[in-house]
């Protein structure tokens, strides 16, 4: 389960990576997002969020109980050690998968938008060129694209702002990701000590009581 998480946290990393720089694999990034938020795509993806966020609750509801136990008993026992870092391992990896996917359909969504705003931009700038070659007509042509002129000035200065708003939006975004990236980092590196650590309380349970040591090995399998 856990290696089976870290596979996933590597490739939503690998997507915001790719989704961050201009390069041919933003492009084919772009494309199979918008293919899985097509037909029913958004709904297999809502359903695997639930069924995280299900078991998310439920690795914190274990660790409760571990907590509530040792309380009764006054310390944690080296079995419970393990079990509550697994548990808080599983939760914390669960929880950073579904943020970096909510950082992942942001920056899709952002950068779409960007690219909307940008074609209209130029589409404006377009009939704002034609329209000042049209001057040279009657004066009663000139008022009126002069009119058309004002009107379209308008229109480009409220879309040079909402670019600037989204250009925000996205150095946001890509901040967040960038900082998800090294929490990642920090999860693997953590991973890692848990590992060790269990490691050396499975050895210390087998050189005090060898068959204490088995029951744990099968609730382990």
């Amino acid at each position: 389960m856990i290696q089976l998480l870290f596979t996933v946290l590597a490739a939503e990393a690998g997507v915001v990576v790719a989704l961050l720089f201009r390069t041919p694999l933003r492009r084919a990034a772009l494309a199979g997002l918008d293919r899985l938020k097509r037909g029913r795509g958004p709904v297999i993806v809502r359903t695997i969020a639930a069924m995280m966020l299900v078991v998310v609750s439920s690795s914190a509801y274990s660790m409760l109980k571990i907590r509530r136990r040792s309380s009764e008993i006054g310390q944690l026992t080296p079995t419970d050690q393990v079990l509550f870092a697994r548990h808080l391992l599983e939760a914390s990896l669960m929880a950073y998968s579904l943020f970096l996917s909510l950082i992942i359909d942001r920056l899709h969504h952002y950068i779409r938008e960007l690219r909307s705003l940008k074609k209209n931009m130029e589409t404006v700038m377009k009939r704002n060129q034609a329209v000042e070659e049209a001057k040279g007509g009657s004066a009663e042509e000139v008022k009126a694209h002069g009119k058309e002129v004002a009107s379209l000035n308008e229109q480009l200065k409220q879309l040079k702002s909402e670019l600037q708003a989204k250009e925000k939006e996205v150095k946001s975004a890509e901040a967040d990701a960038v900082a998800s990236r090294r929490q990642y980092e920090n999860f693997v590196n953590e991973y890692d000590r848990l590992m060790e650590e269990n490691q050396s309380l499975q050895s210390q349970l087998q050189s005090i009581d060898p068959k204490f040591s088995q029951p744990d090995r099968k609730k382990n399998t």
